[in-house]
């Protein structure tokens, strides 16, 4: 409890957001609307009680295979709409889960993150679920945590997708300098809507932007300049530090399951860039050839690419990309 005080008077005394200019869904985006009923695992993790929010989609007809779906750290299990529809079209169960720290999840003050955590909350929601073996598809930082979950867990993936991954580079080894806990939450915390938007369009989307993407921007804008949003910027803080200091590119030799990639052609993003010198920096986020790089390693692993797509193909042309991750990860004919 001391420590939980402490902690909450730190928050306290570090800088407050600026007041909100957009939609304030609630901490936990309440008053947003995920495309499928929304549900809760609530769980005991490091010594406190904490809630995972998640979708779990039946087969329009049964397949007897599952996927599940994991987001990136500007993105939530809501932003995968399009791809739920086809994929629960196509006769495949679908579980999007939104991560403690993201979206609709708790969001705690005192949480030791790391990949190995999230894939051991992962792992108890699908056994609570009783997924069984299942397609992991992971997008961005959900890409790295897919990468972490099929280290530790081979025998529980059918296949692993990654979809522009992160973690394919070591933005540490490649010259960014470490920012702490207190210089990320006093960058988040004062996010808005108009810089949340420019960062997005030049991160994400190739430097172009769409109707379509304005409920997204809608959705993680309310988090960062609604209520709580103090406590969503620690948040953010706390996992940016796990994505820098927790890298899984030396690992990829060792990955056994099946393995998909999925990347856009004009993808160039590099969470850290900003903290590297110009060299460095120019080097980094060059997801085409990473992901080459991560298919000579990976063994028996394949590559889709999207020539004139950015970091979201699932976003930016969710009918190609869903074509794809179909066809990626449908079954062999049996011989006859």
């Amino acid at each position: 409890m001391r420590t939980l005080l402490g902690l909450t008077l730190l928050l306290a005394s570090l800088p407050c957001a600026p007041a909100p200019r957009f939609a304030d869904y609630g901490p936990n985006l309440e008053a947003f609307q995920y495309p499928y009923p929304v549900k809760r695992y609530t769980f005991r993790t490091q010594a406190q009680i904490y809630s995972m929010l998640y979708m779990d989609v039946a087969p329009a007809h049964a397949s007897g295979r599952t996927v599940v779906l994991l987001s990136g750290q500007n993105f939530c299990a809501g932003t995968w709409e399009r791809t739920i529809a086809r994929l629960q079209g196509a006769g495949y169960r679908v579980i999007a889960p939104d991560q403690i720290g993201f979206c609709k999840s708790s969001k705690p003050v005192n949480y030791q993150y790391s990949f190995q955590q999230l894939a051991t909350n992962t792992r108890a929601l699908l056994d609570m679920l009783k997924a069984g073996r299942v397609v992991l598809v992971g997008h961005s930082l959900g890409g790295m945590l897919a990468i972490r979950y099929a280290l530790m867990f081979p025998g529980e993936l059918e296949q692993l997708v990654l979809v522009d991954p992160l973690g394919l580079e070591d933005w540490k080894a490649e010259g960014a300098l470490y920012q702490s806990l207190d210089e990320q939450y006093a960058t988040y915390v004062l996010t808005t809507p108009q810089s949340l938007k420019r960062r997005e369009q030049e991160d994400y989307f190739n430097n172009a932007w769409k109707p379509e993407y304005d409920r997204w921007l809608q959705m993680m804008a309310g988090l960062y300049t609604g209520a709580g949003r103090e406590r969503f910027a620690w948040n953010q803080a706390l996992i940016s530090d796990m994505l820098f200091t927790q890298p899984v590119v030396y690992e990829l030799e060792h990955i056994r399951t099946p393995t998909l990639i999925m990347v856009g052609g004009r993808d160039r993003n590099a969470p850290f860039r900003r903290f590297a010198p110009p060299e460095a920096a120019s080097r980094m986020g060059n997801y085409p050839q990473l992901a080459r790089d991560a298919v000579r390693r990976i063994p028996g692993s394949r590559l889709v690419e999207f020539a004139d797509l950015g970091h979201a193909p699932q976003v930016e042309d969710p009918v190609r990309f869903n074509d794809a991750l179909l066809k990626g990860i449908e079954r062999p004919a049996p011989e006859r």
